[in-house]
């Protein structure tokens, strides 16, 4: 934790700090008697707690446990951050006496806990944030998440766009040189127009050999958000055909020579290289049979889905806490780690798909899809993208973002 002591100052000149908090920052600190302060700021550190904080600046522990109460009701403690920053306010004859605790946990969120006469007060001051529309596109040079990342999109939207396209898309065997990705995404800005944060990902297109697969992210009545192509089919609900990220195909699915056992033999599955400790995900919703270390697989999990069918995940270095025979697993959900226990020589996945028992290709595998949106859900859907396309198209005439509505 790192300290640093400033000059006393009025606490209503910290939420001025703030642009689109100004209207709503009360006209004057409530601490009883306005008295002068001082201003301690604290860095988080590996390891920090909330409490520990607080007491190691020379704040009373109780007066911090009273605080903190009111202050974990707006920021949960595990959200806390390495090198986030937590503002103390003291009394400026007394240290140990707390006044109140400022924190902005992004751009356009603060929150403040302040004493008053009966006790604490906790406020959480929010920016309004509007929608502009903006995109990305570049060649799939490397990958397509390295190349949307190097294009200006935010790795965690790229990391979603590329578990949605993994239910159509191959990453290994069907991404070609010159193949091309763009993308449509929200940036949210204060009215003032700072960036405060990024939002959704709301349409991307991925041309593989020629053939551009467009989808479009579309929330319906329920609230339930999925990605759709044109025709309103999902994405999701089929398995996925790569079940973990940042992998490349080492061996595939038919006879091949055991590299331990030195003849040849059928290999039931795809093995994908990847380093110890990648996640691994559930391929289809399921339930999980056996969660167990099992011969040549090492430590292996298998999950029981639909339409009598089976996936395996082997040699991984450890399971997801809690999983166990008998869990309910929804796809893309983490449910181990890849490793190299069992005969193995180096750390990858070992991933099987069995339908009625008999172990099939996962690369050429056709299982059934869920059904396409219809009726009055097609409708809001075609009317909804047509709605962004049209939006799309004024950043195709040279603007760098366009304003949204507001959902």
């Amino acid at each position: 934790m790192h300290l640093r002591r400033a000059t006393p100052f009025l606490l209503l000149a910290w939420l001025l700090a703030f642009p689109a908090a100004r209207a709503e920052a009360p006209a004057e600190p409530a601490t009883p008697g306005n008295q002068p302060r001082s201003e301690q700021v604290l860095t988080v550190g590996s390891g920090d707690t909330l409490i520990g904080m607080l007491t190691g600046a020379g704040v009373e522990h109780a007066q911090a446990f009273a605080a903190l109460q009111h202050f974990t009701e707006l920021f949960p403690p595990q959200a806390l951050r390495p090198g986030q920053q937590i503002t103390l306010y003291t009394a400026a004859e007394d240290d140990s006496r707390l006044l109140a605790i400022a924190m902005t946990p992004r751009a356009g969120h603060a929150i403040l806990v302040e004493r008053a006469e009966d006790g604490w007060r906790a406020e959480e001051i929010r920016t309004p944030e509007h929608p502009h529309l903006a995109q990305v596109a570049t060649d799939v040079d490397g990958g397509v998440f390295p190349a949307l990342v190097a294009a200006g999109l935010p790795p965690r939207l790229a990391h979603e766009l590329v578990r949605a396209y993994s239910h159509r898309v191959d990453f290994q065997r069907d991404i070609r040189e010159g193949d091309h990705v763009a993308v449509a995404f929200e940036r949210l800005r204060a009215p003032d127009g700072e960036l405060l944060r990024h939002g959704r990902v709301l349409y991307a297109a991925l041309t593989l050999s020629g053939r551009t697969l467009e989808i479009w992210r579309h929330e319906g009545r329920d609230g339930q958000a999925g990605w759709f192509d044109g025709a309103g089919r999902p994405l999701a609900g089929g398995f996925l055909r790569t079940p973990l990220d940042g992998a490349r195909i080492s061996s595939r699915f038919g006879m091949r020579r055991h590299p331990i056992l030195g003849y040849s033999r059928m290999h039931r599955g795809t093995d994908f290289a990847a380093p110890t400790g990648t996640p691994v995900y559930a391929a289809a919703d399921g339930v999980v049979q056996s969660v167990r270390r099992e011969r040549g697989y090492g430590n292996v999990i298998r999950i029981r889905h639909g339409n009598n069918v089976m996936t395996l995940y082997a040699h991984l270095s450890r399971f997801q806490r809690g999983l166990r025979a008998g869990s309910r697993v929804r796809q893309g959900q983490v449910i181990g780690r890849v490793g190299s226990t069992g005969m193995s020589t180096g750390p990858h996945l070992h991933y099987e798909l069995h339908v009625a028992g008999r172990a099939i290709d996962p690369a050429r595998s056709r299982l059934p899809q869920p059904p396409a949106l219809a009726g009055a859900a097609l409708r809001e859907f075609q009317q909804a993208r047509l709605e962004l396309n049209r939006q799309r198209a004024r950043l195709g005439n040279g603007m760098q973002e366009v304003a949204l509505a507001a959902n």
